[in-house]
């Protein structure tokens, strides 16, 4: 197609840019990574790279495509090739191809910024955009709920005195003594899906994200309510975390299909893995922290070696979406829960399954502790799986809907024994006595 289709338009784009903004200049960071995030990413990352043409991050922008075209020149007098598509007039040629064009003040900054030498102001020019663009201040929450929230992540405080939910834009923290309201802690993304906190018990990892959107991994310290650092970004909603056991790694899992390892101390990541070809639902370490499982909604569950990154077992018996996963104590075994309404326990040398327990409803979860195992299941039970003889030990039941989190107090040594919390998609939470499977308090997890 020829240039001087483009040209009309890119001499208004020029003006515009000379008017808009002309005392400072244009940060990629706050003002270009965010349009090459919603408009550009979708065709043209990593996984899918229209053209040969990616623009995940600003080192990759720079990169030719299967065209040869260099995408910005080394100059500013030179509107490149990448201006040139966004401003076209022509539909085979402009872009965001299949899409609405850009609006004429994001052209404009695009104009400005390449003429400016197009800059970099951010620390690592090969970081993802969504690690590049500075974190937003999410709105407050309601003050009030018209509506109850479902109950997806949920955490006892480290001294086990209270207990932690996942809000609108916010988390919640409970009296678990009277089910009372004691804070609320804002500026995380939309929804909360996964609550882990550090080894120390200082900061608390919150994932969270807007589906179809975005994702991120929060850390707050906890004490102060604050945010000290977004260590992870994502194009779709955060699953699941799980710190590695006595380090500041982080295992997120994300709706992107992707799995990474983070430390929180130096927010460098350390390892990911591709192995999956959906929504990474679960993620759990083994005891030694030696190895790292994963489940999907690929239907599969795959666990790692985490020094080599090496892919030890992938297991595809479910047939269905995995939902919960756990690296048994001597690292040889595996179980794992989901759609297919059955505990699965299986060899990690050769994926063969060696014993089920048959839920009897969708298992939303799998929370190990020592030989036991807690799965909240879509039936409205919680059920307690004894490993020793792979049977049911205890169910609880109670709840008005899908048990879709739960947790277990730390320590279990006040004065009703050892207590576990579950959280149901219509808002309620209950606490139980572990030792009889009764239930000692409920309420609505709304403020």
């Amino acid at each position: 197609m020829s240039r001087q289709i483009c040209l009309p338009i890119i001499i208004v784009g020029v003006v515009a840019a000379a008017a808009y903004g002309a005392d400072s200049p244009v940060s990629f960071r706050r003002e270009i990574a965010p349009i090459l995030q919603d408009s550009c990413l979708a065709c043209h990352g990593a996984k899918k790279a229209e053209g040969g043409y990616r623009v995940d991050s600003y080192e990759e922008l720079f990169k030719a495509g299967d065209s040869g075209e260099t995408p910005i020149a080394a100059g500013g007098s030179d509107p490149s090739e990448l201006v040139r598509r966004i401003v076209c007039d022509d539909e085979f040629e402009r872009m965001p191809a299949e899409s609405d064009p850009l609006a004429a003040d994001q052209i404009a900054l695009f104009q400005k910024w390449v003429a400016e030498g197009a800059k970099f102001d951010g620390e690592d020019p090969a970081q993802e955009l969504a690690m590049v663009i500075p974190p937003p201040t999410y709105a407050s929450p309601p003050e009030h709920y018209a509506h109850s929230l479902p109950v997806t992540a949920m955490l006892f405080s480290p001294d086990g005195k209270s207990l932690i939910t996942g809000g609108y834009h916010e988390l919640i923290v409970w009296n678990i003594e009277n089910g009372t309201l004691i804070r609320r802690i804002p500026n995380v993304d939309q929804r909360v899906f996964a609550l882990a906190f550090s080894p120390d018990g200082t900061a608390l990892a919150v994932g969270c994200g807007e589906p179809g959107k975005s994702g991120e991994v929060r850390l707050l310290d906890f004490a102060k309510g604050e945010v000290k650092a977004v260590v992870s970004r994502s194009s779709d909603v955060v699953l699941d975390v799980a710190y590695r056991p006595g380090t500041s790694e982080l295992a997120v899992a994300s709706a992107d299909s992707s799995l990474r390892i983070i430390d929180t101390q130096s927010l460098k990541e350390i390892r990911s893995f591709a192995s999956h070809a959906d929504w990474v639902t679960a993620v759990s370490w083994s005891d030694d922290g030696k190895l790292l499982i994963s489940g999907s909604r690929d239907k599969s569950a795959k666990v790692y070696d985490v020094t080599s990154g090496e892919l030890l077992s992938s297991y595809l018996g479910h047939g269905d979406i995995v939902r919960g996963v756990s690296i048994l104590p001597d690292n040889k075994q595996a179980v794992s829960v989901g759609a297919d309404k059955k505990l699965h326990r299986w060899n990690i040398a050769d994926n063969k399954k060696v014993a089920e327990v048959g839920l009897g409803s969708d298992g939303s979860k799998c929370v190990r502790d020592g030989e036991k195992v807690l799965v909240p299941c879509s039936d409205s039970r919680l059920l307690w799986i004894d490993l020793k003889g792979n049977k049911v030990l205890k169910e609880f039941n109670g709840n008005t809907d899908w048990v879709l989190s739960v947790t277990s107090q730390p320590g279990g040594t006040g004065p009703e024994g050892a207590v576990l919390a579950s959280g149901s998609f219509n808002g309620e939470v209950r606490l139980w006595k572990a030792a009889d499977a009764s239930l000692l308090r409920s309420w609505t997890a709304s403020p």
